[in-house]
């Protein structure tokens, strides 16, 4: 089991930075130069909702500093809208601005065609990914438990 587990660590870790390289091999394409891939990774998770930075750390699991630093960097460019929360006024909400939802939907494109054609084409069924999604889903759980007992 220990092998298979420090497999699986390997290939998480290894997807991840392969998704990144996709996203940049996109914006690429797109010509968008001022955007890292993570950067547009969150874009992609905000879509057309609207966050508290603390919010953004909690639902897509960046760590704190860097999804600071990433939101400063993508209001600069233009890529988020930032205001104050009406409700608390020292709460600072962001949001996609059109530029920041033209990539929400340019990566929706990407990823919808991957389900679509990719996967069909390496016979990766829906029932894989559900299985691979709860087996990824367990793991959360108990590494969340984990570290909630520190």
């Amino acid at each position: 089991m220990g092998t298979s587990f420090t497999r699986t660590l390997e290939l998480i870790e290894r997807l991840h930075r392969q998704c990144l390289e996709v996203v940049k091999a996109e914006l690429d394409r797109l010509a968008v130069r001022d955007l890292t891939s993570v950067q547009a990774v969150i874009l992609f998770n905000i879509g057309r909702d609207e966050f508290s930075i603390g919010d953004l750390t909690q639902r897509g699991y960046y760590l704190g500093s860097n999804v600071s630093y990433n939101i400063k960097k993508m209001i600069k460019h233009g890529y988020l809208l930032q205001a104050r929360s009406t409700q608390d006024r020292r709460l600072l909400l962001v949001r996609a601005s059109p530029a920041g939802v033209e990539i929400h939907l340019a990566l929706d494109s990407l990823f919808e065609a991957h389900a679509s054609n990719e996967l069909i084409r390496n016979q990766v069924s829906e029932d894989c990914l559900n299985r691979s999604n709860e087996a990824l889903r367990n793991l959360h759980g108990i590494w969340a438990s984990q570290s909630r007992a520190r």
